[in-house]
């Protein structure tokens, strides 16, 4: 099992229409519907998208281009046209933001207007509510496992590692202060936004939110999220880390290490969530101030009518407008459809998280003996704490322990007249909280406490204050079940709780997806997401300064957890990806991420057995070298043919274009792996086609399903190989009956009226 550190562990949480940060948590946060405020979107296709001003193929808008601009105006005449109709029909709504780039929309602030009443604007082609979105945490462990280190030498060194490519961050902001965005040795760059807060790495620094001024929010990094994402995708090659004091043995960095950054924070201050418009906004400025990569580790879950339609849709245009945009799943997995929106949008480059098998532990030493063990929330161990240990048992309780679980009332299993003056106390977990068993040990006269867990096998975790009453002053740590039995034998014997953790590695815990990590399908399109899947399960990172005290001279830094530390993990191999192939295409830099990524590594969250369940782990592990050097980009990087009757059968076809994206002619074969005999057949015309360097084939992929064949989810694998070495995968998918399925299509905005 994965052991739990002392340290902050978090769940980023995916927020999309009122998005929040995407970390793993206790419970799952539903995502909220803002009933005040509206996203309209107006007649005249949005910039990225318009046959007059979209680019060419692996090229940007150009925004000094005379068409642009005399679209632009144009654009902007349909809003003044829509502000001119508020005025006369709905006097109490205002405009609170425009976009023209990856969507033609506005906000809208109802003050009382109904939707129904802005949909019947001549120039508004839809309408919607606002969602609330949540932020979905060299020698790297994390890297290694996805060979970072071997796409760095294939680029010529991390120095070339992301050089020169944009990737924006979309989140609470970025710390500039912190070792890891140290701008020394980077050429001048122009800086955007509050220059107070940016320098030549981090490049851009400005605020989202419609009452920014009101509340007096700034770009700052107040949270820890978007510092700790931003030091995943970029931290500078082989910056040394201390965690709570403790020297971590290796010194971490990005993907891509010379990459810049832009803070693009939509999670100022202490707001925790975002509405849809400004992550439009967020998006729209990104792309205007000419990123390649956007990063957005938010999300919300479905919310119809809250933003997802042209959140999803906005994602996509920026693909085809050439900006790869990395989303998180979410974080409420385990089962089936459970992935978050946007991570749920076709072109996202969609994150899940993996395990990465390493933390900080302490230590309890027992007559000699040590044992794993996790400080709680209670008294702050500034020395090893020594003391003769008092088993305190309860032959009584229902708990495998037999230990008394010191709750009130009385302090079970405490013979009459005795105490535990001086001594460190073994207790049980069960039926109170944490702090009422360390207080009535501390009112007995305990120095300290060991906790034992109730459940075998089940490692350790952070023993949480109730908030309700005074915190303990005495240090409390929890051990397992199973070293638990051990200490018991011990009353009277010498034990310390030492004050300093210890890095240590668990190869055993690496490469298991994270019981956190969301799955698909997505609803009603029943799309496969994840797209591929990176580490987001105890994930070191960068934190902002003001987070420690006092402040090591390395800087701050802690691990984080959740599909928000997955995703920086893809924005910075995208980055990697572009700044070796600035000539590939958003969509052939996404193809390049997803379908060369390791298979056959990732393990069931619940059975521990290596899965290849495309709705679990997408297309598997991603690979950063194989990214590098991909020679075939699939579009689309994977394929669904949606649902089938188990009673009639039925079958499905679907085209996948592929692309030769190397500099060489090359033959591809082109073949379907289907060993489940599970009453579904996929198959391909594909074959074997020759082609020269930027050409592109369209064959096709099937689906056949015989009549009652059993309700579930089908799957195979599209592979194609170049002289017998497969060079691209992709997943085929189906869902035979009705199985899980939600109803409902996200991506199909209801009636206009």
């Amino acid at each position: 099992m994965k052991r739990r550190t002392a340290v902050a562990v978090s769940v980023a949480l995916l927020l999309i229409f009122g998005l929040v940060p995407f970390v793993p948590a206790a419970a799952p946060a539903a995502s909220t519907i803002d009933s005040g405020s509206a996203i309209v979107q107006l007649s005249g296709a949005p910039l990225a998208t318009s046959p007059k001003t979209r680019p060419a193929k692996a090229h940007k808008i150009d925004f000094a281009n005379a068409a642009v601009k005399a679209e632009r105006v144009a654009l902007k005449a349909v809003r003044e046209d829509f502000r001119r109709w508020l005025k006369a029909n709905a006097p109490k709504a205002r405009i609170t933001s425009e976009m023209d780039i990856a969507v033609h929309a506005v906000g809208v602030e109802l003050n009382g207007t109904t939707l129904a009443t802005l949909r019947t604007a001549p120039m508004v082609r839809y309408a919607e509510l606002q969602g609330i979105f949540r932020s979905a945490a060299h020698d790297d462990p994390d890297l290694s496992l996805i060979h970072a280190n071997e796409a760095w030498s294939a680029v010529g060194g991390a120095a070339n590692a992301g050089a020169g490519v944009k990737v924006a961050v979309i989140d609470s902001g970025i710390d500039a202060t912190h070792p890891c965005f140290d701008d020394t040795g980077y050429a001048p760059q122009t800086q955007l936004g509050d220059t107070s807060l940016t320098n030549n790495k981090v490049i851009v620094a400005k605020v989202f939110h419609n009452n920014a001024k009101k509340f007096g929010f700034d770009a700052s990094a107040v949270d820890s999220h978007g510092t700790h994402v931003a030091g995943t995708i970029a931290c500078n090659a082989h910056t040394p880390a201390v965690i709570n004091g403790v020297d971590i043995p290796y010194d971490p960095s990005g993907v891509a290490p010379h990459a810049l950054l832009g803070n693009y924070n939509v999670f100022p201050g202490d707001t925790g969530s975002a509405r849809s418009e400004d992550i439009l906004d967020a998006m729209d400025e990104a792309y205007e101030d000419g990123f390649d990569v956007a990063n957005m580790s938010l999300g919300g879950a479905r919310n119809d009518g809250g933003g997802a339609f042209l959140l999803d849709n906005a994602i996509d245009n920026l693909d085809l407008a050439n900006m790869v945009v990395a989303v998180a799943a979410g974080n409420e997995g385990p089962g089936y459809f459970t992935v978050h929106y946007p991570g749920a949008a076709p072109r996202a480059l969609t994150a899940g998280a993996s395990t990465v098998g390493h933390s900080i532990i302490n230590l309890v030493t027992v007559d000699g003996t040590n044992y794993e063990a996790v400080v709680g929330d209670f008294g702050t161990i500034t020395s090893d704490l020594t003391a003769p240990l008092a088993v305190v048992p309860d032959a009584d309780s229902i708990y495998p322990h037999k230990l008394s679980l010191a709750c009130d009332p009385p302090f079970e299993g405490l013979p009459a007249g005795a105490d535990l003056t001086g001594k460190i106390a073994l207790l049980g977990r069960g039926d109170c909280d944490f702090t009422v068993k360390v207080r009535n040990a501390q009112i007995a006269g305990a120095v300290g406490v060991i906790m034992v867990n109730r459940v075998p096998g089940e490692a350790p975790f952070v023993m949480s204050h109730n908030g309700l009453e005074a915190k303990p002053t005495i240090p409390a740590v929890m051990v397992s079940l199973e070293d638990g039995a051990i200490i018991d034998d011990h009353d009277g014997d010498s034990s310390t709780i030492h004050a300093l953790g210890v890095y240590v590695t668990k190869p055993e815990d690496t490469n298991l997806m994270a019981g956190f990590s969301s799955w698909g399908p997505t609803h009603g399109d029943l799309l496969i997401k994840p797209d591929v899947v990176a580490p987001g399960a105890d994930i070191i990172s960068s934190f902002p300064r003001h987070h420690c005290d006092p402040l090591p001279p390395e800087g701050c830094w802690s691990f984080l957890g959740g599909t928000s530390m997955a995703t920086p993990h893809l924005a910075g191999t995208a980055a990697v990806v572009r700044g070796a192939h600035p000539d590939w295409t958003a969509a052939q830099v996404r193809s390049a991420v997803v379908n060369t990524a390791q298979q056959g590594l990732l393990r069931h969250p619940e059975t521990g057995a290596v899965t290849d369940d495309a709705q679990i782990v997408g297309a598997g592990l991603v690979d950063v070298a194989d990214s590098v050097g991909a020679t075939g980009a699939l579009d689309p990087v994977s394929t669904s043919f949606g649902n089938v009757s188990s009673g009639s059968g039925g079958s499905r076809s679907s085209s996948v274009v592929i692309t030769n994206i190397s500099s060489a002619t090359n033959t591809f074969t082109v073949s379907v792996t289907d060993t489940s005999n599970d009453g579904v057949q996929f198959g391909t015309n594909g074959g074997t086609v020759t082609l020269a360097p930027g050409a592109s084939a369209t064959f096709k992929v099937t689906a056949v399903a015989t009549k009652r064949a059993a309700d579930g989810h089908k799957q195979a694998t599209l592979r194609v190989a170049v002289g017998g070495t497969e060079v691209a995968h992709a997943m085929l998918y189906v869902l035979v009956g009705e199985g899980e399925r939600a109803p409902g299509r996200h991506m199909l905005p209801p009636p206009k009226a």
